[in-house]
């Protein structure tokens, strides 16, 4: 039976969302025409909002699972159960499979690969596939599709953003009589993953030499607030932190020459739109989260001090333990040290030399 309403789960970070458009691109392609509804954290509604192919989106709020818990529950289990033909989780975690188990009798989820926590969904589930950590979010998020005997598939996709909103960005950026220019992101979701003070200042003054416009982008986070407070005033960089929405930020990228900055969502953002990336890494699993070359269809899982693959140059820090994969050297969201040890002077030149190249 082809399927007529489709459930995908993706509760996780907005990274993991925003990757799993080429997931839903290829599902409406492969059953048009179907409906396709998401369940996602509530904190991840923005970037679900630009996805393609989306009818209904039902959130979970973390807020308010203590306060409202059940209550909660109750109201998503009444708006999913046994409402689609096939549901599909992206994610291994209890709650999650739950709800894919529930909402249709065609239910694909990722497991852990640990049987003491996952025998339970290997008999509930239609089908399942393990979440492997050694590959790219991308192509886990892609996995569902072999269970549905769909084995040829697109890694890229579109997204669902107003063409009026790129020309709102140009004319901002007209006023300001900006035409090429990069993205700086020096922020990401968690203070572990955000380069020093002031090694982050000393790469804005060297880049600020090369006489191209440089955006600081970023939100309006305690992180993002904070980091703005800081930085220094030099006459090619103009700060538009808390100033852009995730659309805006999107239509920004798609307009610059390339991006500077931490692994977060910007970045995969800037690699959807195939731009330059140079990319600052600190204890994040890269063959997880290393932005993916459309160009070349890959990403990387290799650990060393700069690599280049295709329009990707990924930095990191020349340490054994480097990288660990915690968040932070205490595992609990503290500082990375391995940050610490990139030369903002390493990245420049990596940027410079592209610059002058072209």
């Amino acid at each position: 039976m082809i399927p007529s309403k489709i459930l995908v789960i993706i509760q996780r970070s907005n990274g993991d969302v925003f990757l799993s458009a080429p997931l839903i691109q290829q599902l409406q392609q492969s059953f048009q025409p179907c409906k396709i509804d998401l369940l996602i954290n509530d904190d991840t509604l923005a970037v679900a909002k630009i996805l393609p192919h989306i009818s209904d989106i039902h959130t979970f709020s973390y807020v308010n699972k203590n306060e409202k818990k059940w209550y909660q529950e109750k109201n998503i289990f009444k708006k999913i159960y046994k409402k689609y033909d096939l549901s599909i989780n992206l994610t291994a975690s209890d709650r999650s499979v739950l709800y894919c188990i529930l909402a249709s009798k065609c239910s694909i989820s990722a497991i852990e690969e640990q049987t003491k926590k996952s025998w339970w969904k290997k008999i509930l589930l239609s089908h399942y596939y393990v979440f492997d950590n050694k590959k790219h979010i991308l192509l886990n998020n892609l996995e569902p599709l072999k269970s549905l005997n769909i084995n040829k598939f697109d890694t890229r996709s579109s997204l669902n953003i107003n063409s009026e909103k790129f020309s709102e960005i140009r004319d901002k950026l007209s006023k300001l009589k900006i035409s090429k220019f990069f993205i700086f992101h020096p922020s990401a979701q968690y203070n572990y993953k955000v380069y020093p003070q002031h090694l982050r200042n000393q790469l804005l003054s060297l880049l600020n030499e090369l006489n191209v416009p440089i955006i600081v982008t970023g939100g309006m986070s305690h992180i993002d607030i904070e980091i703005n407070k800081t930085l220094p005033t030099l006459s090619n960089v103009t700060s538009w932190i808390g100033k852009t929405s995730i659309e805006d930020c999107i239509a920004l990228s798609s307009l610059s020459e390339g991006y500077i900055g931490m692994d977060t969502l910007n970045m995969h953002i800037a690699a959807f739109y195939n731009k330059r990336i140079f990319a600052i890494f600190g204890p994040t699993n890269l063959s997880m989260w290393a932005p993916w070359s459309n160009e070349l269809q890959v990403s990387t899982a290799t650990n060393i001090p700069l690599q280049t693959y295709g329009n990707v140059s990924v930095f990191q820090a020349d340490l054994a333990c480097v990288a660990c994969g915690k968040a932070g050297c205490d595992d609990k969201h503290g500082k990375s040290e391995c940050l610490d040890h990139i030369s903002p002077l390493v990245v420049f030149n990596e940027v410079k030399n592209w610059h002058l190249s072209r």
